[in-house]
């Protein structure tokens, strides 16, 4: 079971192959690091993972969380993991030295991320989710606000939180009913309910930092008019010591269809009136500091996405190794011919493939968007930081909803290959697949994602945020077509890159028309077509690389390798493109039928 929590081989192949990564040592804000402290890092995660983290997996998805009388408390055998990965300083590996933090760059800390989420993500997420709460304090805060919160974050001996979602508001931030008023000493009382709060009660840690957003009294109505708290869960003295409990109450927890283990609380502001906080920033800047730790979530729920899809992959692919049944079909049809790995059905093999595909592709794509922020820190040029910037902006929402879909089918793909046992809990898949769902819902739902992509990132800039992708993309097209190997495989993703740009250009401006609802009946589609094309444009990287790297004369072990991943790209693009494009032109016709047919058509 070890090697099945994320694939070693190609985790270092993306690093320092692919983005070369360990080229980052060069630069003076990573100086104190070099590949061998890189490799101890992961191989470190990786023990942590396997020995300590994975195993309270099956068994924390069982027990869940027990809520009783306002207290929630988390499978006891979390407790031992969750002191390793604070002691460890996991939770803290690209925050500032400053605030106890390690420095590392955000690229390597995926890495470590693949192990410890992909061995089990609710248990890791309680340390891990305080790094967006001290993130924000951290650019916003007073330097009081980060003298007392940021170290114990970072660190995990303190929990964080996201207090956004009401039970009347949804996803409409605008509609938030919850009220602050300022007190005399400055701080802020606050009234009001928060629901589907991830962590917000646990007894994992003593403290646990709310941020929330409320209206101040007499603010402008709408997302215009919100501001945004610092409200502990314990109230915290001038020395940094405990004093007070807040009046923060969970009245309850969520029964959910998966991740068991997470906390998914409702939290009561101000029931008896005396609920505190600390305003961040400044009055009715709260979306855009909401926003600044939103983005950072949906970039991490893209990759909480992934580890479960990576997971089920490899589990699937072991099985398929292991499980004898049927008989070869280019066997003979006497009965004494051996049964076969069903690894051997070619039916069994396509659907492994289309799994290979996507994880592979999926993992050059998220680690070569987390490459972009390292690239930034080490960059003096002002043009290159905002064109890498752009391109985080651009890939957000696809790093986000992309991997969420295609995940949530790999899982179903991997039950698929295991049969009737993967639909058991004797087997890990059903528990991957029911807890990688809730990826495509929280922190924004998948169509929120598509209409931002659509609506915002498309015509940000006057469209250089689309260009500047079409432009990473045609860059390895060119490498590739130096290739003959590789030719075709380039000209195919010519084609499709050169189909995407009108569809997109076309459709960003009918979201800009009075057809504008017809435009957002495709915005989804938009998204699934632009991430198969950027699946297609990493897996044609990976092969140029890999195609270089075996013109190198590689060792023995390594040559399966390479040729899987020039094969794998092989498959994708002349297997899985042709289907994208007809996507494309299904979009291009702008067909009115889902907005046009009558509200009564729907259901009985």
């Amino acid at each position: 079971m070890a090697q099945l929590i994320a694939d070693r081989r190609d985790i270092d192949f993306v690093l320092y192959e692919q983005l070369e990564a360990d080229k980052l040592s060069t630069h003076k804000k990573f100086k104190e690091f070099n590949k061998k402290v890189f490799d101890m890092i992961i191989s470190e995660a990786r023990t942590l993972a396997i020995k300590e983290i994975l195993p309270t997996n099956h068994d924390g998805d069982r027990q869940g969380v027990v809520f009783d009388k306002g207290k929630v408390t988390v499978p006891p055998c979390f407790h031992r993991p969750y002191g390793l990965l604070a002691e460890g300083a996991w939770t803290s590996m690209t925050a500032s030295l400053e605030w106890g933090g390690q420095g590392l760059p955000e690229v390597i800390n995926r890495a470590v991320l693949d192990y410890i989420w992909g061995a089990n993500y609710c248990l890791a997420n309680y340390g891990t989710m305080g790094h967006g709460t001290g993130i924000m304090i951290e650019h916003f805060g007073t330097q009081e606000q980060k003298s007392l919160y940021l170290q114990k974050l970072y660190s995990a001996q303190w929990g964080g939180t996201m207090l956004l979602t009401e039970p009347q508001a949804g996803s409409d931030l605008g509609a938030l009913s919850t009220r602050a008023v300022k007190n005399q000493d400055g701080t802020y009382s606050i009234t009001g309910t928060k629901i589907f709060i991830t962590n917000g009660e646990h007894d994992l840690t003593d403290n646990i930092i709310h941020p929330v957003l409320a209206r101040i009294e007499g603010a402008p109505a709408g997302t215009k008019g919100i501001s945004i708290f610092v409200v502990p869960k314990i109230w915290v003295n001038p020395d940094g010591s405990l004093g007070e409990p807040n009046d923060v109450a969970c009245t309850g927890v969520e029964e959910k269809l998966g991740i068991h283990a997470s906390a998914t609380c409702t939290l009561s502001l101000g029931e008896k009136g005396q609920c505190r906080g600390y305003l961040l920033g400044e009055e009715n800047q709260g979306m855009k500091i909401m926003f600044y730790m939103m983005n950072e979530a949906r970039l991490n729920v893209g990759f909480q996405a992934f580890t479960y899809g990576s997971a089920a992959y490899l589990y699937a692919a072991n099985y398929a190794k292991e499980r004898i049944q049927g008989k070869d079909l280019l066997a003979s049809k006497s009965q004494d011919s051996p049964s076969v790995p069903i690894i051997q059905h070619p039916d069994v093999r396509r659907m492994l493939m289309w799994m290979k595909s996507h994880v592979d592709g999926m993992r050059s794509f998220v680690y070569y968007v987390y490459s972009l922020f390292d690239r930034i820190a080490t960059e003096t040029d002002s043009g290159i930081c905002e064109k890498n910037r752009d391109l985080i902006d651009f890939f957000t929402p696809l790093v986000k909803a992309y991997l969420s879909q295609k995940s949530f089918v790999i899982c179903a793909e991997a039950m698929q290959v295991y049969g009737g046992y993967g639909y058991t809990a004797e087997y890990p898949i059903e528990q991957l697949l029911r807890d990688c769902k809730i990826t495509s819902i929280y922190e924004g739902t998948d169509g929120i994602q598509s209409m931002d992509l659509l609506g915002r990132k498309m015509s940000m800039k006057k469209g250089v945020l689309f260009q500047r992708f079409l432009s990473e993309v045609r860059e390895t097209i060119l490498d590739a077509k130096k290739d003959k190997h590789l030719d075709t495989l380039a000209q195919a993703l010519s084609r499709a890159l050169d189909r995407l740009e009108p569809v997109g250009q076309d459709l960003a401006k009918t979201a800009a028309s009075p057809s504008v609802k017809t435009a957002f009946a495709f915005s989804f589609p938009f998204l699934d077509v632009t991430g198969d094309v950027i699946m297609a444009w990493m897996l044609l990287w990976r092969a140029c690389v890999a195609s270089k790297a075996l013109a190198s004369n590689p060792k023995k072990k390594d040559v399966d390798f390479y040729q899987g991943i020039i094969k794998t790209a092989e498959f994708y693009i002349h297997s899985q493109l042709p289907t994208t494009l007809g996507k494309m032109e299904g979009i291009h016709n702008l067909n009115t039928a889902a907005i046009d047919i009558p509200d009564a058509c729907f259901g009985g």
